[in-house]
């Protein structure tokens, strides 16, 4: 496995200043590894900053997307129908399926980085564009949580509920209709087309979100800052 002396996303983001620039070079290149994963048919399940790796030997940091251990292979067996328990192996006999139409039911990921659809156990690839609105908009705001096991402080967003901090995939699915206000922060400097995106992005229902591939198109054409 490469060494990536950057760390993690964690590491890297939060122990710099918030710099406009590098957040949209790491938009950029999350929804392009996101977007050849999919057009590979691979769904990787588990997107979170602890599985973002990042290093600089070149100069400017790149991004590595790490940890497939949850990750599926979406190859059907027929034309007409995906079998979840199609997946890594002979290539004897597969049919190429769109990702987003391959159903998937084992419960897994991080809990605050999970669709809705996650929670109930029946989602598609577009549980990762959902993964990566979380991912993405925490680190435009720096939105942190403490993990209830390790104790570190992670980049992820949440829904407020009284004392409790609540996953916003797990809010949405109490209450598809809840409106998420994005920027979370009134500070925050947030241009209107990646305020929309990070919405998008995160409709609890998987169908009103862009795909990978429309995804890779409309993050090339927005500026971070407002």
């Amino acid at each position: 496995m490469e060494f990536c002396e950057g760390g993690d996303l964690n590491q890297y983001v939060l122990s710099r200043r918030p710099d406009p620039a590098i957040n949209k070079s790491f938009m950029l290149q999350l929804t392009s590894a996101i977007a050849f994963l999919h057009k590979n048919q691979i769904v990787h399940r588990d997107l979170k900053p602890d599985n973002i790796l990042i290093t600089e030997r070149s100069g400017a940091p790149v991004l590595k997307v790490a940890d497939f251990g949850l990750s599926k292979v979406c190859a059907g067996l027929t034309p007409r129908g995906a079998k979840e328990t199609a997946g890594l192996g002979s290539n004897e006999n597969r049919t190429a399926v769109n990702v987003n139409k391959y159903w998937l039911s084992s419960a897994c990921g991080s809990d605050f980085y999970m669709a809705p659809e996650v929670w109930e156990g029946h989602y598609t690839a577009k549980a990762d564009i959902f993964a990566l609105g979380i991912i993405i908009w925490a680190m435009i705001e720096r939105i942190t949580f403490v993990d209830a096991e390790t104790k570190r402080e992670l980049l992820g967003t949440y829904i407020r509920q009284g004392s409790e901090i609540v996953p916003v995939g797990e809010a949405l699915l109490e209450n598809p209709k809840m409106e998420l206000h994005i920027p979370q922060k009134r500070r925050t400097s947030m241009s209107e087309g990646i305020r929309q995106l990070l919405k998008d992005m995160l409709a609890a229902n998987p169908q009103d979100r862009p795909d990978a591939f429309e995804l890779e198109t409309r993050m090339d054409q927005v500026t971070c800052a407002a």
